[in-house]
């Protein structure tokens, strides 16, 4: 959340902040709106003033993380060197999956998704042009001869977001990640890309 919401109004920010500590705190289904104006030293009927409810505010976080996610999607544009770009990508993508924040956050959010389909739509979105940022990425580095054509480009992909998302979530089930094992992902990754 620390690079979330540069242009946005202090108070959403702070809302957000807010909702974002008793999510992790208690859990989405288990925070109410009131808890959030609470925790974020305002009157109820201020913080109407800016979101419609729980779910608005779950929106607005979406659309935040899309803002971080573009940066993630602009090192996978890189032209030149899909494997320097791939390789970026993993190595800063990790580090933000392992984000206790991010970890947990994303937790209550598949939580909810899978109760909440609109809310699983804004999220799905932004997962999307991950993933079809990562399907071009591989598909510049099958035609430049670097990654191998025997695999499905957007299946490689999901794997490969589903391997860093899981390294993230092991920062909050108390084996903290370590190098040795970013490199190991990185390492899988790259061989099971490998051109032969």
């Amino acid at each position: 959340m620390a690079e979330r919401g540069k242009a946005h109004h202090p108070r959403k920010l702070e809302i957000v902040h807010a909702a974002v500590a008793c999510f992790l705190e208690r859990g989405y289904h288990q925070t109410g709106v009131r808890d959030i104006a609470t925790r974020a030293g305002i009157s109820l009927g201020n913080l109407y003033n800016h979101f419609a409810g729980k779910d608005a505010v779950l929106v607005f976080i979406a659309e935040m993380e899309g803002e971080e996610l573009s940066g993630f999607i602009d090192l996978l544009s890189e032209p030149d060197s899909p494997k320097d770009a791939l390789e970026r990508f993993i190595e800063r993508y990790a580090v933000w999956s392992a984000t206790p924040e991010n970890a947990l956050l994303g937790i209550e959010i598949l939580t909810e998704a899978l109760r909440n389909p609109p809310i699983a739509e804004v999220f799905e979105k932004n997962r999307n042009r991950l993933i079809d940022a990562i399907v071009a990425c591989l598909g510049r580095g099958v035609q430049s001869g670097v990654f191998s054509a025997e695999n499905d480009p957007r299946e490689a992909a999901l794997l490969i977001l589903d391997g860093l998302e899981g390294y993230g979530l092991r920062a909050v089930s108390g084996g903290a990640p370590s190098q040795k094992s970013a490199g190991s992902i990185k390492n899988l990754i790259f061989n099971g890309l490998a051109a032969g």
